[in-house]
């Protein structure tokens, strides 16, 4: 339980918070790899290995989450191939109901995303979950990803926020873990962020398993029966 009269802004991540990490899973350890073989004429297995040595060089960098970069790395139409499989985009369970209750709330909702501005736009659309955010910011907006230090000190530049008095919710744990040497107080996992694999194991943060836990209306119940 959350006690969200201590709470102003609440922060959310995309992908594997938001949205199932499934679509970003499948999209980069098999679609990719498909397509690089039929693009440089190698066997699928080799190219495999290729792509996933490069995401592991730049695994930790900026340029991880950058469509730009890898659109060069490896010379393909990365953008163009995600809008193929839109229909793989799927919004975790309550993650709607959530941010409807927080908007009736009066919280302030930002979206906070190491995601490419290109992919972040490609998701909204999709999904319609734009609308209930004050704004989005991609960490491209800082040239900094979320997990280095002093990102959460330059977002207060952009969007003044109370650390002691806001939530993260992220499935990853060095992005909470800088968040919290930042002064970010209220700090929540993500169980399962692809529902096609195996929960992560519960570490040092409160792991969410369904947002309808976190509902401010189940809040207010429990209290008036307490």
């Amino acid at each position: 339980m959350i006690s969200w009269t201590d709470i102003d802004t609440i922060m959310f991540d995309m992908d594997g918070t938001l949205l199932d990490l499934h679509f970003d899973n499948y999209f980069w350890q098999t679609l990719v790899p498909q397509m690089y073989s039929q693009e440089h004429g190698i066997p699928e297995p080799e190219a495999y290995e290729l792509v996933m040595a490069k995401n592991k060089a730049a695994r930790g960098k900026l340029e991880w989450y950058c469509l730009d970069y890898w659109e060069q790395e490896l010379k393909l139409k990365i953008t163009e191939l995600k809008h193929t499989i839109t229909h793989k985009i799927c919004v975790r369970p309550n993650v709607e109901k959530l941010l409807q209750e927080l908007r009736l709330h009066e919280k302030q909702l930002l979206l906070i995303t190491n995601a490419h501005p290109n992919s972040l736009e490609i998701k909204m659309r999709h999904t319609e979950l734009g609308k209930y955010f004050h704004d989005r910011i991609s960490s491209h907006t800082l040239n900094k990803a979320k997990e280095h230090h002093g990102f959460w000190e330059e977002l207060k530049e952009l969007f003044p926020y109370e650390p002691a008095r806001t939530a993260l919710f992220d499935d990853s744990l060095p992005v909470l873990r800088q968040a919290q040497r930042e002064g970010i107080r209220h700090l929540f996992a993500i169980k399962q962020p692809d529902s096609k694999r195996p929960a992560l194991v519960a570490e040092e943060f409160h792991q969410v398993e369904d947002f309808e836990h976190f509902m401010p209306s189940l809040a207010l119940k429990t209290a008036e029966t307490d």
